[in-house]
């Protein structure tokens, strides 16, 4: 299962071949400089496979030596759900991570270490994905049938990148393997359109499906349908929404892809690779990287604290997402809990998030408040979802308490749930209420938490499918929208959501008016619209390339 992952990860840290190690100077201007390995021997076949897997090898977030992919990390925990109404940044204080606060109350500077973090590490990825381009094609021995597929992974793979840094930033500077001179890197971020800019995103995963292979051997390398899920995803942020229900059915239809029957399994790490995983980011620990830099490096400051793991306590899950949980007595959700406060939840909750008085995972102890670093300020809750058992093997149990649980980049239910998204937008609401319901139905029939020695549910458990027809537009629009925030909880997701909807300013702002009265590290946050729904272009890339190339994003 995780076979490749040590090769893509621990192979940039060789002089094998080429040593691309990012800072925050000119190296994402500069050429690829030769390690060892003669130029002549640069497009050997070994070599060239060597270089596609350092194209792998950053989407984990990790691209120097460093242990701070927690500032660029791949599941996006501080960029997507920290400054959304489902997460707290956590941890010891304001002033732990101050600036990761900063993004939370939105007064994120260009100057901002994980803004230029993220930045750089999804460029290292593109400047290898290029490179890579250039030796395979350069190769004159390369496996001619191989030949194709690869390109079609590194095009899905720079699709990846550039995905990422266009729904961060927004106006980024486009560079593909063309660009030879060190002039063909000073590029402006506006000389391409909104449109002509997702039309490049679009043109790497329509390359990638075109040419990919309908399996692959080797687990983390995209497939056919991955690339075909990644188009839907695209149309989706474009709001192309015939064509996202088109991309999402060819990859439904075609059976690969199927929900686990059990909600909790799909984020254990036995199931990484399984049906309901479309693409992930490979993580892997005990491989023989001695820091096990391979694992989820990006994440190793979620850990909850309590007698089995560190207290790092960030990513703390918001009382208004826990609020969001709350069902009716027919199972369906009550969508206005502060209003009409309800106790029965949906058990999705308690697979997601820490609560006190329920139990841990399999640790056969409740989770407690007193678990909590600094309970006053973040409230009593931790994140669940994506930790793993202090019981495995697959949880480092000292530094950097990370473990093997891969990042779901596109899983099976995020996909169904961009079609019911489109089928509203395109008024088939019937089909999206069943939609809906295969999310929901998978939901109703797995196993709930228990309560300690007991067979009993550990909470009032309600869920069940919408038996109502829709018939209002707008009501089916949020009910699709709730779906996404209980099933997708806590994955790096609700902000991107918030922003592509257009609703941003307007849930923000309002669940910062409320949040308020109780939390005072967010006395002083505010959402400005036409400025955050969008992250700066960090300062260090504008100093470098010059700001008559490079355009700020409004409001920085």
């Amino acid at each position: 299962m995780k076979i490749l992952t040590h090769k893509f990860r621990t192979f940039c840290c060789t002089a094998a071949i080429v040593a691309i190690a990012a800072s925050c100077s000119s190296d994402y201007l500069e050429e690829v400089p030769y390690g060892e390995v003669a130029p002549s021997e640069m497009n050997t076949p070994t070599n060239v496979e060597r270089a596609i897997i350092a194209a792998y090898s950053v989407l984990n977030g990790q691209f120097d030596g460093a242990s701070s992919a927690f500032n660029s990390p791949a599941s996006n925990w501080s960029f997507g759900d920290v400054v959304s109404d489902d997460a707290y940044k956590g941890g010891g204080g304001t002033g732990d991570q101050s600036q990761i606060h900063q993004m939370e109350i939105f007064g994120t500077l260009p100057t901002t270490t994980d803004v230029q973090r993220k930045w750089l590490a999804l460029y290292e990825g593109i400047k290898r994905v290029n490179y890579a381009l250039n030796l395979l094609e350069g190769s004159k021995t390369f496996d001619g049938s191989l030949r194709t597929q690869r390109e079609g992974e590194l095009r899905f793979l720079r699709g990846h990148y550039y995905f990422e840094l266009k729904k961060i930033y927004n106006r980024i500077p486009y560079i593909d393997e063309t660009a030879k001179a060190i002039d063909d890197f000073y590029v402006s971020n506006t000389v391409l359109s909104d449109e002509e800019l997702w039309g490049k995103i679009e043109a790497d995963f329509e390359a990638a499906y075109d040419v990919l292979p309908a399996d692959q051997t080797a687990s983390g390398r995209p497939a056919k349908l991955a690339a075909k899920a990644y188009l839907a995803k695209t149309y989706v942020f474009q709001q192309k929404w015939a064509e996202a229900l088109a991309a999402s059915n060819e990859v439904i239809n075609s059976g690969k892809y199927s929900l686990l029957p059990n909600f909790r399994d799909v984020f254990l790490p036995d199931f990484d690779n399984s049906s309901e995983i479309i693409f992930a980011v490979q993580h892997s620990v005990n491989d023989g990287e001695p820091s096990n830099f391979n694992g989820s490096i990006g994440d190793r400051l979620s850990a909850p604290g309590g007698p089995f793991y560190n207290q790092y306590g960030f990513h703390r899950p918001s009382q208004n997402l826990i609020d969001s949980y709350q069902t009716l007595s027919d199972g369906t959700p009550n969508f206005n809990p502060s209003a009409n406060p309800s106790t029965l939840m949906d058990p999705r909750v308690d697979h997601t998030v820490g609560r006190p008085g329920i139990p841990y995972l399999d640790l056969k102890i409740n989770y407690e408040s007193t678990w909590a670093r600094d309970l006053a300020t973040y409230g009593p809750y931790a994140p669940k979802k994506r930790m793993v058992s202090a019981l495995s093997s697959l949880q480092i149990k000292t530094w950097p308490y990370i473990s093997a649980l891969n990042y779901y980049v596109i899983r099976y239910a995020d996909l169904l749930l961009w079609k019911a998204e489109a089928q509203v937008e395109l008024g088939d609401l019937e089909g999206a209420r069943a939609t809906v319901n295969i999310v929901r139905e998978r939901a109703a029939t797995s196993a709930t938490v228990l309560a300690l020695g007991s067979d009993a549910p550990a909470s009032d458990y309600a869920i069940a499918s919408y038996s109502s027809a829709w018939t209002d537009v707008a009501a089916a629009r949020t009910a699709v929208r709730l779906e996404r925030r209980v099933e997708l909880a806590m994955e790096g997701h609700r902000f991107f959501d918030l922003v592509r909807w257009g609703v941003a300013a307007e849930v923000m702002n309002s669940y910062f008016n409320n949040e308020k009265k109780f939390r005072s590290h967010l006395t002083n946050a505010s959402f400005k619209v036409g400025v955050n729904e969008y992250f700066p272009i960090p300062q260090a890339y504008i100093d470098l390339v010059g700001n008559e190339l490079v355009k700020q994003n409004s409001g920085y």
